[in-house]
């Protein structure tokens, strides 16, 4: 469908389901917080970089509520959802203000950097970051070893990243379906207004090797029965002959000191 109806669709959360830092930012920071403490990591005081944030300020706004110094929140298509962001006030008055019905971030604690992060005029608009962070963003990206150099290029010497990476095609019922078709055939008629990159475990592993020291992909979730039903038609470059590894279906992604 158009992007323009499927945003329409998504603002509303009739029929695309809304990811977890729309429909549950507490969560979202909660599973951020955990999955950096198990490396000795902690938010509080720093700088955090939130990838791909989707027009709607509550994450950036519990982050910084529960610690952290300042937020960037940064989406390639600026889409702010006015409607949601007015239901935050007046819990997050701290961090935002209202001006004529619109909700905007107060300068001290948000910032907002709308457009691509590869280019060079965006990135100039802010200093590095301890912290990228990210749910259900990076299987949507076009072009990740450009974006995953641009964000560790933003990212402190002794920073890192958290992603969580969902494998699965999005119509859910069938979560290995779209490894099924070759590239022409996916991108020009079945890939979803919202893009899914088909990265396996092992693509994400070696983009992340690249461009930091240490770099820790963990397996979240696998679907083992589901994999073997669909093993059959799978396409052999999503293979690797490991069923471990082909089933996997979420990942979260921690990554520390980028390489210089």
């Amino acid at each position: 469908m158009p992007e323009s109806l499927a945003r329409f669709l998504l603002k509303r959360r009739w029929l695309i389901r809304p990811g977890l830092e729309s429909s549950d930012p507490a969560a979202a920071v909660e599973q951020y917080i955990t999955g950096l403490s198990a490396h000795g990591k902690s938010i509080t005081g720093k700088s955090i970089l939130l990838f791909g944030y989707g027009g709607r300020f509550a994450t950036g706004a519990e982050l910084l509520r529960r610690g952290a110094a300042h937020v960037t929140l940064c989406d390639h298509f600026m889409a702010l959802d006015n409607e949601r962001n007015l239901e935050l006030l007046p819990a997050f008055a701290e961090y935002l203000t209202s001006e004529n019905d619109a909700v905007k971030p107060r300068a001290e604690f948000i910032t907002l950097l709308h457009g691509d992060i590869c280019d060079h005029a965006i990135q100039n608009q802010i200093a590095q970051v301890d912290f990228v962070l990210s749910t259900s963003v990076y299987e949507h990206l076009d072009g990740v070893d450009e974006i995953t150099r641009a964000l560790a290029k933003l990212t402190k010497p002794r920073g890192a990243h958290l992603h969580f990476v969902d494998l699965r095609d999005h119509y859910f019922k069938y979560p290995f379906e779209m490894l099924s078709y070759s590239a022409p055939f996916w991108k020009n008629f079945l890939n979803p207004t919202s893009n899914l990159n088909r990265f396996r475990l092992k693509d994400y592993q070696k983009i992340f090797d690249a461009y930091f020291e240490n770099a820790d992909v963990s397996v979240l979730q696998r679907q083992e029965d589901e994999f073997q039903k669909a093993r059959a038609r799978i396409r052999p470059e999503f293979l690797t002959g490991k069923e471990a590894a082909d089933s996997v279906t979420l990942i979260r992604v921690f990554a520390e000191s980028p390489k210089q």
